[in-house]
């Protein structure tokens, strides 16, 4: 990690860059060759250096890539939406999380009537298979869609 004269922007190596992304030196130089990421300048010794800027980059477009879009998608994305700043990788967060509640919304509605075909002991049989997160997940999402608690 390199610093400015006054050492207010940290600058990464490839290596550093990687290690804090959790993804490989050629995952960085590949991105770097098709262009979703830049080095913000090029040290004395001509290593491509990297800032916060492209570290905030990096765990956007690793974030998208687990979202299922493409390299091309992401490409496309970052151009429309510029350079990604703290408070967008937050409003992206906050995004899948609701698309993430709006899916389990879906699929404990899709579930509902099963369970409510379950015979007291085979609901408690179920609750007792699940980890308790997970059964006061599915109460939760019960509750939410106005089916009421499981037992």
């Amino acid at each position: 990690m390199r610093g400015d004269a006054g050492g207010d922007k940290k600058l990464f190596k490839i290596g550093e860059l990687a290690a804090l992304c959790e993804v490989s030196p050629r995952t960085i130089d590949y991105y770097t060759k098709i262009g979703l990421i830049e080095p913000t300048e090029r040290s004395t010794t001509n290593y491509r250096l990297y800032g916060n800027e492209t570290l905030q980059q990096l765990k956007r477009i690793e974030w998208l890539k687990q979202q299922k879009l493409s390299l091309e998608e992401i490409k496309d994305l970052l151009l429309k939406n510029g350079k990604v700043s703290s408070e967008e990788a937050v409003t992206d967060r906050l995004t899948a999380l609701q698309l993430h509640m709006m899916q389990l919304e879906r699929e404990a509605k899709a579930i509902a009537p099963i369970l409510e075909q379950l015979k007291p002991k085979q609901a408690r049989n179920l609750l007792k298979s699940l980890s308790p997160q997970t059964a006061a997940c599915i109460e939760a999402l019960l509750l939410l869609i106005g089916k009421g608690p499981l037992m």
